[in-house]
């Protein structure tokens, strides 16, 4: 777990506001204590790397959606792809995303929120993104050194609306590894 208190304080905060500024036919899919994960269940079930849906929009307003892995580290989604892929074109025009984690009908994270590049080509990398490429790095075993982490852009999503839902949280939590 990376999440600082302070960092799972403003996940939950997300996470309350989000899903009560939701519509009432959400609310009756995801109940408060019943089928919602707060801000540290979250982050448990979404330890390692996560496969997510990403969404992105055309240039004529047209969705497209693709898989991308994710890494949820201080309570925000970080993903990446190839810097010729269409969805860094989409982001670099239009940084307005939408991802979804899912594990079948018992996990949902679904998240909306804007794409911040965290190593762009020709500029100054954001601070956090050392520490971003060490994880990555580890985590993939890879060479810090192999010519992949320039070729592909990495994106942290700042969101403005989260929400998390399991059919069976306690069963769910259950199943996931202690951290």
């Amino acid at each position: 777990m990376f999440e600082t208190p302070d960092e799972l304080h403003s996940l939950q905060i997300l996470l309350d506001t989000s899903l009560a500024g939701s519509s009432s036919h959400l609310k009756s899919i995801i109940r408060p204590s019943e089928s919602t994960l707060d801000a540290e269940q979250v982050v448990r079930v979404c330890q390692g790397m996560c496969t997510l849906a990403i969404a992105t929009v055309t240039r004529r307003g047209e969705p497209r959606i693709s898989g991308a892995d994710g890494h949820l580290l201080h309570g925000r989604w970080i993903f990446g792809t190839h810097r010729q892929a269409a969805k860094a074109r989409h982001l670099a025009a239009r940084p307005g995303i939408s991802a979804t984690f899912m594990r079948g009908e018992q996990l949902g994270i679904f998240t909306h929120g804007h794409a911040v590049p965290l190593n762009p080509e020709g500029t100054s990398s954001a601070p956090t993104w050392p520490t971003v490429r060490d994880y990555l790095v580890n985590h993939y075993d890879d060479d810090g050194d192999d010519p992949f982490w320039d070729e592909n852009v990495w994106y942290r999503i700042d969101p403005s609306w989260m929400v998390a839902y399991s059919a069976d949280p306690v069963g769910l939590l259950d199943q996931q590894p202690s951290v």
